[in-house]
C-alpha cells in the first residue's frame, strides 16, 4: 500500500503518470508497504496468461527475492524510476523516504533494486549511471544500504501512517536496528538472480 498522503498526477508526456506528496513526508516515513491485497504470480502462472495480462504485469510489476511478479493493487504500481530516488525498498517488505519529500514532489525509487528482467536506459538526470542493469542491485546495495541505516532511527520519530500494516516481529526489528542492537538486513538480501 502506498502513503495515504499521495496522489495519481500526470508527469509528462515522457513520464507519464507519477505518484506525488500531497503533503510533507519526512524522511524515515514508510512509504509503501507490501499488503494482503497486492497480488504475486509465479514466472509459470505468468507465462499462461493471455498476452495482453503479460505485459501488463511485465510493466506494473517488480521482483521479489523469489523472482516472483509482485503487482500492487493501488497506485504504488505507478512510482518512477529515478537515479536520484527518494525512497528505497528495504528487506522488510516497505519502503522509506531517504530524505524529505516536499508536496507535490514525485515519490521515485531506483528500479536497479527491483529485480528488472531486461536493461533500459533513464531519463538523463545527470547522475553517471544512465542505463539501469538487471544486477544493479548486486553492484550498488552498498550505498542504498547506507541510506537505509541512516534513515532507520527516523522511522520511529515520524507519523507513520502505514505502521498497521508492519507486523510486530518487523516492528521490534526496526526498533532493535535503531538502537543498535541488531544490524540492518542488506537490501541485496531482495535480490533475485534472474
Amino acid at each position: 500500500m502506498i502513503h495515504p498522503k499521495t496522489e495519481l498526477k500526470f508527469i509528462s508526456k515522457e513520464v507519464g503518470y507519477g505518484v506525488v506528496a500531497t503533503e510533507f513526508i519526512p524522511a524515515g516515513t514508510i512509504t509503501w508497504a507490501l499488503d494482503q491485497l497486492d497480488r504475486e504470480f509465479t514466472p509459470t502462472k505468468l507465462k499462461k496468461m493471455n498476452l495482453l495480462y503479460q505485459n501488463i504485469l511485465e510493466t506494473y510489476c517488480y521482483r521479489n527475492r523469489k523472482g516472483n511478479y509482485v503487482l500492487c493493487w493501488d497506485n504504488g504500481r505507478f512510482v518512477n524510476h529515478s537515479f536520484k530516488s527518494n525512497c528505497i525498498s528495504t528487506a522488510y517488505d516497505f519502503e522509506i523516504a531517504v530524505r524529505d519529500i516536499q508536496p507535490g514532489e514525485e515519490l521515485t525509487d531506483d528500479y536497479g533494486y527491483l529485480n528488472i528482467s531486461e536493461p533500459f536506459k533513464g531519463i538523463d538526470e545527470g547522475t553517471r549511471r544512465k542505463t539501469v542493469y538487471p544486477a544493479d542491485l548486486v553492484k550498488y546495495y552498498g550505498a542504498w544500504d547506507k541510506l537505509l541505516i541512516k534513515n532507520f532511527p527516523k522511522i520511529l520519530v515520524v507519523e507513520q501512517p502505514l505502521k498497521p500494516l508492519i507486523t510486530t516481529k518487523v516492528w521490534c526489528n526496526i526498533e532493535a536496528i535503531s538502537a543498535g542492537k541488531m544490524e540492518m538486513k542488506s537490501i541485496k538480501e531482495n535480490y533475485f538472480p534472474g
